[in-house]
Protein backbone atom coordinates (compact mmCIF):
# COMPACT_ATOMS: atom_id res chain seq x y z
CA UNK A 1 0.00 0.00 0.00
CA UNK A 2 1.44 3.38 -1.01
CA UNK A 3 1.50 6.30 1.42
CA UNK A 4 -1.31 8.03 -0.50
CA UNK A 5 -3.43 4.87 -0.28
CA UNK A 6 -2.71 4.57 3.44
CA UNK A 7 -3.76 8.17 4.07
CA UNK A 8 -6.97 7.63 2.12
CA UNK A 9 -7.73 4.45 4.06
CA UNK A 10 -7.16 6.24 7.38
CA UNK A 11 -9.38 9.09 6.18
CA UNK A 12 -12.16 6.62 5.35
CA UNK A 13 -11.96 4.89 8.74
CA UNK A 14 -11.89 8.23 10.54
CA UNK A 15 -15.02 9.31 8.65
CA UNK A 16 -16.70 6.15 9.95
CA UNK A 17 -16.02 7.35 13.49
CA UNK A 18 -13.16 4.97 14.33
CA UNK A 19 -10.75 6.00 17.08
CA UNK A 20 -6.98 6.11 16.40
CA UNK A 21 -6.48 2.82 18.29
CA UNK A 22 -9.26 1.14 16.30
CA UNK A 23 -7.76 2.38 13.04
CA UNK A 24 -4.34 1.07 14.03
CA UNK A 25 -5.78 -2.37 14.86
CA UNK A 26 -7.76 -2.50 11.62
CA UNK A 27 -4.71 -1.66 9.52
CA UNK A 28 -2.30 -3.75 11.58
CA UNK A 29 -0.12 -0.71 12.30
CA UNK A 30 1.37 0.83 15.40
CA UNK A 31 -0.59 3.79 16.85
CA UNK A 32 2.60 5.87 16.50
CA UNK A 33 2.30 5.50 12.70
CA UNK A 34 -1.44 6.20 12.54
CA UNK A 35 -1.59 9.26 14.84
CA UNK A 36 0.52 11.57 12.59
CA UNK A 37 -1.66 10.61 9.62
CA UNK A 38 -4.82 11.53 11.56
CA UNK A 39 -3.29 14.89 12.46
CA UNK A 40 -2.37 15.45 8.81
CA UNK A 41 -5.93 14.67 7.69
CA UNK A 42 -7.35 17.00 10.36
CA UNK A 43 -5.10 19.84 9.22
CA UNK A 44 -6.11 19.30 5.60
CA UNK A 45 -9.79 19.29 6.56
CA UNK A 46 -9.42 22.58 8.44
CA UNK A 47 -7.70 24.17 5.44
CA UNK A 48 -10.14 22.91 2.81
CA UNK A 49 -13.49 23.11 4.61
CA UNK A 50 -15.47 26.36 4.41
CA UNK A 51 -15.52 28.10 7.76
CA UNK A 52 -18.96 29.02 9.09
CA UNK A 53 -19.45 32.21 11.11
CA UNK A 54 -18.66 32.17 14.83
CA UNK A 55 -21.76 32.78 16.94
CA UNK A 56 -19.98 32.76 20.26
CA UNK A 57 -16.89 31.65 22.17
CA UNK A 58 -16.62 31.22 25.93
CA UNK A 59 -13.88 30.21 28.37
CA UNK A 60 -14.06 29.25 32.02
CA UNK A 61 -13.28 31.90 34.64
CA UNK A 62 -9.71 31.91 35.88
CA UNK A 63 -8.42 30.61 32.53
CA UNK A 64 -5.21 32.66 32.83
CA UNK A 65 -4.15 31.60 36.34
CA UNK A 66 -0.47 30.67 36.33
CA UNK A 67 -0.10 31.74 32.68
CA UNK A 68 1.34 34.81 31.01
CA UNK A 69 0.14 36.37 27.76
CA UNK A 70 1.95 38.66 25.35
CA UNK A 71 0.40 40.94 22.76
CA UNK A 72 -3.31 40.42 23.47
CA UNK A 73 -4.32 42.96 26.09
CA UNK A 74 -7.97 42.85 25.02
CA UNK A 75 -8.44 39.22 26.08
CA UNK A 76 -10.66 38.79 29.16
CA UNK A 77 -8.80 38.97 32.45
CA UNK A 78 -9.08 36.00 34.83
CA UNK A 79 -11.78 36.10 37.47
CA UNK A 80 -11.55 34.51 40.89
CA UNK A 81 -12.18 30.77 40.78
CA UNK A 82 -11.97 27.75 43.03
CA UNK A 83 -8.32 26.70 43.60
CA UNK A 84 -9.07 23.17 42.44
CA UNK A 85 -9.91 24.48 38.98
CA UNK A 86 -6.59 26.22 38.51
CA UNK A 87 -4.81 25.00 35.41
CA UNK A 88 -7.96 23.36 33.99
CA UNK A 89 -9.77 25.45 31.39
CA UNK A 90 -13.03 24.82 29.57
CA UNK A 91 -13.63 26.43 26.17
CA UNK A 92 -16.72 26.34 23.95
CA UNK A 93 -17.08 27.47 20.33
CA UNK A 94 -20.44 27.81 18.58
CA UNK A 95 -20.65 28.30 14.81
CA UNK A 96 -23.60 28.79 12.48
CA UNK A 97 -24.65 25.51 10.87
CA UNK A 98 -27.72 26.72 9.00
CA UNK A 99 -30.59 29.12 9.82
CA UNK A 100 -31.83 28.37 13.32
CA UNK A 101 -29.20 25.66 13.89
CA UNK A 102 -25.75 25.80 15.47
CA UNK A 103 -22.73 23.52 15.65
CA UNK A 104 -20.87 23.45 18.95
CA UNK A 105 -17.50 22.05 20.02
CA UNK A 106 -16.00 22.02 23.51
CA UNK A 107 -12.47 21.57 24.81
CA UNK A 108 -11.08 20.68 28.24
CA UNK A 109 -7.51 21.93 28.51
CA UNK A 110 -4.84 21.35 31.16
CA UNK A 111 -2.79 24.51 30.64
CA UNK A 112 -0.15 23.55 33.20
CA UNK A 113 0.90 20.14 31.89
CA UNK A 114 -1.17 17.62 29.91
CA UNK A 115 -2.69 19.82 27.19
CA UNK A 116 -6.07 18.83 25.73
CA UNK A 117 -7.58 16.26 28.09
CA UNK A 118 -10.91 15.91 26.29
CA UNK A 119 -13.04 17.37 23.51
CA UNK A 120 -16.61 17.03 22.31
CA UNK A 121 -18.55 17.74 19.17
CA UNK A 122 -19.45 18.88 16.73
CA UNK A 123 -22.85 18.87 18.43
CA UNK A 124 -25.72 20.09 16.23
CA UNK A 125 -28.67 21.73 17.95
CA UNK A 126 -31.41 24.30 17.70
CA UNK A 127 -29.99 27.74 18.43
CA UNK A 128 -32.44 28.16 21.32
CA UNK A 129 -30.75 25.23 23.12
CA UNK A 130 -27.33 26.87 23.11
CA UNK A 131 -27.63 28.73 26.48
CA UNK A 132 -28.74 25.53 28.24
CA UNK A 133 -25.95 23.50 26.62
CA UNK A 134 -23.39 26.16 27.56
CA UNK A 135 -24.59 26.13 31.16
CA UNK A 136 -24.20 22.36 31.43
CA UNK A 137 -20.76 22.41 29.81
CA UNK A 138 -19.40 24.94 32.32
CA UNK A 139 -21.36 23.67 35.35
CA UNK A 140 -18.29 22.06 36.94
CA UNK A 141 -16.55 25.43 37.17
CA UNK A 142 -19.20 26.81 39.57
CA UNK A 143 -19.18 30.20 37.84
CA UNK A 144 -20.46 31.67 34.60
CA UNK A 145 -18.12 31.47 31.62
CA UNK A 146 -16.72 34.62 30.07
CA UNK A 147 -17.06 35.60 26.45
CA UNK A 148 -13.85 35.45 24.49
CA UNK A 149 -12.64 35.98 20.91
CA UNK A 150 -11.99 32.89 18.80
CA UNK A 151 -8.29 33.83 18.77
CA UNK A 152 -8.06 33.19 22.51
CA UNK A 153 -9.48 29.69 22.15
CA UNK A 154 -7.12 28.97 19.26
CA UNK A 155 -4.10 30.07 21.27
CA UNK A 156 -5.30 28.13 24.32
CA UNK A 157 -5.99 24.84 22.56
CA UNK A 158 -3.24 24.69 19.94
CA UNK A 159 -0.68 26.26 22.26
CA UNK A 160 -1.47 23.72 24.97
CA UNK A 161 -1.15 20.88 22.44
CA UNK A 162 2.35 21.98 21.47
CA UNK A 163 3.41 22.60 25.07
CA UNK A 164 2.20 19.17 26.18
CA UNK A 165 3.90 17.46 23.25
CA UNK A 166 7.23 18.93 24.31
CA UNK A 167 6.60 17.27 27.68
CA UNK A 168 5.73 13.93 26.05
CA UNK A 169 1.90 14.04 26.08
CA UNK A 170 -0.43 13.77 23.07
CA UNK A 171 -3.89 15.42 23.02
CA UNK A 172 -7.07 13.41 23.50
CA UNK A 173 -7.99 11.72 20.22
CA UNK A 174 -11.43 13.40 20.16
CA UNK A 175 -9.71 16.73 19.55
CA UNK A 176 -9.39 15.99 15.84
CA UNK A 177 -13.15 15.67 15.35
CA UNK A 178 -13.60 19.07 17.02
CA UNK A 179 -10.59 20.76 15.44
CA UNK A 180 -12.50 22.27 12.52
CA UNK A 181 -14.24 24.77 14.80
CA UNK A 182 -10.88 26.32 15.71
CA UNK A 183 -8.98 26.75 12.41
CA UNK A 184 -5.17 26.49 12.41
CA UNK A 185 -3.05 28.78 14.55
CA UNK A 186 -0.66 30.94 12.55
CA UNK A 187 2.65 31.13 14.37
CA UNK A 188 3.44 30.33 18.00
CA UNK A 189 0.91 30.78 20.79
CA UNK A 190 0.93 34.10 22.67
CA UNK A 191 0.40 32.15 25.90
CA UNK A 192 3.21 30.87 28.09
CA UNK A 193 1.98 27.58 29.52
CA UNK A 194 2.83 25.76 32.74
CA UNK A 195 2.29 27.22 36.19
CA UNK A 196 4.48 30.34 36.15
CA UNK A 197 6.36 28.81 33.24
CA UNK A 198 7.05 25.42 34.87
CA UNK A 199 5.19 22.12 34.33
CA UNK A 200 2.79 21.43 37.19
CA UNK A 201 0.99 18.09 37.12
CA UNK A 202 -2.32 17.87 39.00
CA UNK A 203 -3.62 14.32 39.21
CA UNK A 204 -6.99 13.75 37.54
CA UNK A 205 -9.49 11.01 38.48
CA UNK A 206 -8.79 8.93 35.35
CA UNK A 207 -5.05 9.57 35.01
CA UNK A 208 -2.29 7.01 34.94
CA UNK A 209 -0.37 9.14 37.40
CA UNK A 210 2.69 6.93 37.69
CA UNK A 211 3.17 6.95 33.91
CA UNK A 212 2.64 10.72 33.71
CA UNK A 213 5.26 11.36 36.37
CA UNK A 214 7.74 9.08 34.60
CA UNK A 215 7.08 10.93 31.34
CA UNK A 216 7.83 14.27 33.00
CA UNK A 217 11.01 12.92 34.57
CA UNK A 218 12.21 11.80 31.14
CA UNK A 219 11.29 15.03 29.35
CA UNK A 220 12.36 17.73 31.85
CA UNK A 221 14.03 15.97 34.77
CA UNK A 222 12.61 15.22 38.19
CA UNK A 223 13.66 18.59 39.67
CA UNK A 224 12.08 20.66 36.91
CA UNK A 225 8.37 20.10 37.51
CA UNK A 226 5.91 20.12 40.39
CA UNK A 227 2.90 17.92 41.06
CA UNK A 228 -0.15 17.52 43.26
CA UNK A 229 -1.36 14.02 44.07
CA UNK A 230 -4.31 12.53 45.92
CA UNK A 231 -2.59 9.21 46.71
CA UNK A 232 0.62 8.47 48.62
CA UNK A 233 3.76 8.52 46.51
CA UNK A 234 4.72 5.14 47.98
CA UNK A 235 1.80 3.61 46.13
CA UNK A 236 2.94 5.20 42.88
CA UNK A 237 6.48 3.96 43.40
CA UNK A 238 5.18 0.41 43.68
CA UNK A 239 2.91 0.68 40.60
Amino acid sequence: MTNAQLVERVRQLRTEGRSPKQIARTLGLAPAIVSPLIRQIAREAMTEAPVSPVLGCWVSPGWQIGLSVEGFGDWPAPDDCEPGHSGIVGALVARRYRPGRVSVCGYLVDTWCLGVKNALGPELMNERRLPEFRGKFFAAFDADPVQAPIELVQHLVWGAVEYARRLGFEPHHDLWAAAGHLEPLEGPSAIRFGKDGKPFYVEGPYDDSARNLRTLERSVGKDNFSFEMSVPLSLLDSA
